[in-house]
């Protein structure tokens, strides 16, 4: 069976999001399927032969152009809808797209397509006007209509797709994501790699001694960072034995966050609130393991990676209780209205000071991390493409 892959998002300089999913998807892919014939699609100005050259192998073939984006994206594929990408492959039986994307296919080429989520629709007031255009411009609802299966990361966003864009739920499949970090057989194991020294060099350039209040994501309005912002400003103003407790905001900077910057400026505990930008996936373990607690308070989501990794690493986990995240975390997480801070700061209130509560969060989280994995999102995924032969 040959398989076509769009793999535009592993053009990305960082791999967050969609392009860590398919990332580590397509690894457990090649890791089950040994039989099938994989064709890798990207596009790119850049020559990214060296970053590309990991995905060939033994079945697999990494093929592209060297076309500027926005002229293949635009003129080729929109407007002339030439080359169609499964062609340019040599032909394949199944072409799979794991995000939006400008895809001109053939007709005769059965497609599968990944819905992460539809934010955009239900809160397009959390986006930029490009993104907004290029979301607009990609037609969705089109796409998916032509597609053949639809997989959608969740039951909401399932959903969302039926209820917002009209799309008959009998060709819509929920699979599940996997963790993005492997869980380890024992939670109280220490990680053999995170190296002592750069350890201590990551926490003391970046002031992180103390009680750790952890927020990891793209700072960006629809997580409702604002929220937490003044969640934190009350706990620290109701009691003065939380002195010691600092917000770590850790991502990189997005779009539409001048409010969240405006809210940080006026914290009276600005100097206890550290905006870390993007990091690493040893800085990620760093933070996992040196902090309190997690706090994920998001008002939409299509999975969340987040609170399923830090429940993976032992931390006790505060959600929102809206869109796909009940999905995810199960009762294994302390769930909030994301329109109400006083909800978070009570939470918070009650984690740092129940320690019989958070040890349970602990222990329940960690078992409920141990259900989502790469090799079973693989092995669905590679049933709906055999279904398609």
């Amino acid at each position: 069976m040959k398989i076509g892959v769009d793999i535009r998002v592993l053009m990305d300089k960082y791999y967050s999001g969609v392009s860590q999913y398919t990332a580590n998807l397509l690894s457990a892919i090649f890791e089950l399927d040994k039989t099938s014939d994989y064709k890798l699609f990207y596009n790119s100005w850049n020559n990214l032969d060296l970053k590309l050259s990991a995905w060939n192998h033994d079945n697999s073939k990494v093929i592209g152009l060297h076309i500027p984006n926005k002229i293949f994206n635009y003129l080729f594929q929109k407007i002339l809808m030439r080359p169609k990408i499964d062609l340019a492959l040599g032909g394949v039986d199944v072409f799979w797209s794991p995000h939006f994307n400008f895809t001109s296919l053939s007709e005769k080429t059965k497609k599968v397509i990944t819905v992460h989520d539809l934010s955009f629709l239900r809160y397009p007031e959390f986006f930029s006007v490009r993104k907004n255009f290029w979301h607009k411009a990609l037609n969705i609802k089109k796409t998916l209509e032509n597609s053949d299966v639809i997989i959608a990361v969740s039951e909401n966003t399932k959903n969302d797709i039926v209820e917002l864009l009209n799309i008959e739920s009998a060709k819509i499949k929920v699979i599940y994501s996997g963790n993005n970090i492997p869980v380890e057989a024992d939670l109280n194991i220490t990680k053999t790699d995170l190296k002592i020294k750069a350890q201590a060099d990551f926490i003391n350039k970046n002031n992180l001694k103390g009680r750790l209040i952890l927020y990891l994501g793209t700072i960006e309005p629809r997580k409702n960072i604002a929220a937490l912002i003044e969640a934190y400003n009350e706990l620290r103003i109701k009691n003065e034995s939380f002195s010691d407790l600092k917000l770590v905001l850790a991502g990189a900077c997005g779009w539409k966050n001048k409010k969240i910057y405006k809210k940080w400026n006026e914290s009276p505990y600005k100097q206890d609130i550290i905006f870390l930008g993007y990091i690493s996936q040893f800085e990620r373990d760093i933070l996992y393991r040196q902090s309190l607690v997690f706090v994920y308070p998001s008002f939409y989501e299509g999975f969340g990676f987040p609170p399923l990794e830090a429940m993976s690493q032992g931390l006790p986990v505060i959600c929102s209780n809206v869109s796909s995240l009940p999905e995810v975390v199960g009762s294994a997480a302390l769930m909030i209205n994301p329109f109400k801070s006083t909800e978070i700061t009570e939470a918070l209130e009650t984690i740092i000071n129940d320690e019989t509560f958070r040890e349970m969060l602990i222990k329940k989280g960690y078992e409920r991390s141990k259900l989502f994995t790469w090799e079973k999102t693989a092995k669905e995924y590679l049933e709906v493409f055999k279904s398609l032969k």
